[in-house]
């Protein structure tokens, strides 16, 4: 936080942290109101959740923080990305060479390490995992929840897939359809990494019906090519090109998607050949990553409309083939000759209402669908609800949209738009494993410190303000930005004073305190008061705390 009492200022003119504005929940809000009233009652009318398999929406689902998914064959380091992403282990994790993970896992923040049943995550009121009760209790009970206290947690939501199968082993029997599994949770990412191991590129029948669900969620989806740092410059640029040209057969798109190349572990390198590019490869996708709860608001909008344009296309489409149904006698014969004939039924719609091709189901799985049904008892098009879609395009959402920050908007209008809501994800920083933090070191002619990792010099000091730190009531093992600044007032040290102090101390840049944070200001609080020491500008390693120093790079030159 570049500018602590600048956003204490702010917060204290809307009352405190926690009512503070944050566009996304307001959006949320909005968006709400506008699915219930507009969207919904067409989805039931035309039974949008039966052919789309699609349940209708909650609220919960639109309040859920951004959500990314990991997908990939077993072994090509799903897992291992977590836990870099984290920093640390996480309840039920399993990592190896076979296929370890054979669970969908939910990673949540909490403030305690549990893991949660499949069929009591489907039913918690505040989690958006209801829908998945429709998969039966055979998939529930390879469903999991892992929660745990972690600043990355606190505003995304990580899903960790099982591995997919290949070879004889994707001819086991799971007890649930994998991929439509896959499909639910793509329709609510906000991001989708799919993997692969830079030692087994082919794609199997298993992966490629998996991209094959993908479809329609191409801008959401972002390639890794994990585990390069095993394989020399002139072999990598092979795989690369190999990569591509079977990505190029699975997914049906002109455009390339993009491959961030590298090693996405915590380890470090085993060969430096090409140690400059994974770094920044990696850059870029933790940018990416970083940036999605600012995105958040954007991207519920993004998926709102592409069901508003299907759900205005079945409307037409039910429409059509109930009027096309005989009053009295010939139904059933009337209703398999309309199925049989259904793409020229598409196309006649799709000429008479002026609709985007892209906006149509996918036709065999829609005729399965409507072998199970009977049109006669399809309702009639009701033009009062094509034009309550058609004003949440042309009205209701473009409105919204000019709430978010835009490049029209003046510096005044930006931050007022912002308010709250600019927090990034915090996510690792490994200098060391690129071999860069080891210099220092290597040239001391009497070598490194033994233990120096793990010397912490505020140890005793975080044992004696444990109570304290307590009882200021750290929701979820953090205090809040409010809570943190009565405190420091109360030293009654200059604000530009607290603001340095705060800057060094919120190590992570989360906007938070947590413990060690905590204790890290009230050494700096008292080194200024107690003692009359300057404020540095910079923290010694010594006062950092051991879990944090990977951040040191982040730690000087505000």
């Amino acid at each position: 936080m570049a500018d602590w009492a600048a956003s204490q200022v702010t917060m204290a003119n809307t009352g405190n942290a926690d009512d503070a504005i944050n566009k996304t929940s307001i959006v949320s809000t909005k968006l709400k109101a506008i699915y219930k009233d507009n969207i919904l009652p067409a989805e039931k009318r035309y039974r949008y959740d039966f052919f789309y398999e699609s349940p209708h929406l909650t609220d919960v689902e639109f309040d859920a923080k951004p959500q990314v998914m990991l997908v990939g064959q077993y072994s090509v380091g799903k897992t291992s990305f977590i836990r870099y992403m984290l920093g640390r282990d996480f309840p039920g994790a399993r990592i190896g060479p076979e296929p370890t993970t054979d669970r969908f896992t939910c990673l949540i923040n909490g403030p305690d390490e549990r893991t949660i049943p499949g069929n009591a995550l489907s039913v918690h009121p505040d989690l958006p995992f209801r829908g998945l009760e429709r998969f039966g209790v055979s998939f529930l009970s390879r469903f999991e929840g892992s929660q745990l206290p972690s600043s990355v947690l606190r505003s995304i939501t990580l899903v960790d897939t099982p591995g997919i199968l290949s070879g004889e082993k994707q001819r086991t029997n799971r007890g649930y359809d994998f991929t439509k599994v896959v499909s639910w949770f793509a329709d609510r990412a906000d991001l989708i990494i799919l993997l692969f191991d830079a030692h087994k590129l082919d794609i199997s029948d298993e992966l490629k019906a998996t991209i094959d669900v993908l479809k329609g969620h191409e801008d959401k989806i972002r390639c890794i090519l994990n585990k390069a740092d095993q394989i020399n410059r002139q072999q990598l640029m092979r795989v690369y090109g190999a990569l591509l040209w079977s990505l190029g057969k699975t997914i049906n798109s002109p455009e390339v998607l993009r491959v961030y190349v590298g090693s996405f572990w915590s380890e470090p390198l085993q060969t430096l050949d090409n140690a400059e590019l994974f770094e920044q490869e990696e850059s870029d996708l933790m940018r990416d990553l970083a940036i999605l709860p600012r995105q958040s608001a954007v991207r519920k909008i993004n998926e709102l409309v592409k069901r508003i344009r299907k759900v205005k296309t079945l409307a037409y489409i039910v429409g059509h083939l109930k009027a096309q149904m005989p009053a009295v006698m010939g139904k059933d014969k009337k209703q398999q000759k309309l199925i049989a004939n259904m793409p020229n039924e598409f196309r006649t719609i799709m000429k008479k209402h002026n609709l985007s091709p892209g906006d149509f189901p996918e036709i065999n799985t829609f005729s399965e669908k409507l072998k199970e049904s009977k049109f006669s008892e399809f309702h009639s098009l009701k033009m009062e609800q094509i034009q309550l879609l058609e004003d949440c395009l042309t009205s209701h959402l473009p409105r919204l949209m000019e709430e978010l920050p835009s490049e029209k908007d003046s510096p005044e209008t930006l931050r007022a738009k912002l308010g709250d809501a600019s927090v990034d994800v915090p996510l690792p920083t490994r200098a060391n494993k690129f071999g860069k933090q080891s210099m220092t070191s290597q040239s001391n002619p009497f070598g490194a410190a033994e233990e120096e990792e793990e010397y912490w010099a505020l140890e005793e000091s975080a044992e004696r303000l444990k109570d304290s730190f307590e009882g200021l009531n750290p929701q979820q093992g953090f205090l809040s930005p409010q809570t943190a600044k009565e405190v420091l007032l109360k030293t009654g040290l200059e604000k530009d004073q607290l603001r340095q102090i705060w800057t060094l101390s919120d190590i992570d840049r989360d906007g938070y305190l947590d413990h060690h944070e905590y204790v890290v200001a009230m050494f700096l609080c008292d080194a200024v008061i107690q003692k009359g020491r300057p404020i540095p500008a910079e923290l010694p390693m010594s006062v950092i705390p051991p879990s944090k120093r990977s951040l040191k790079t982040n730690v000087g030159g505000f």
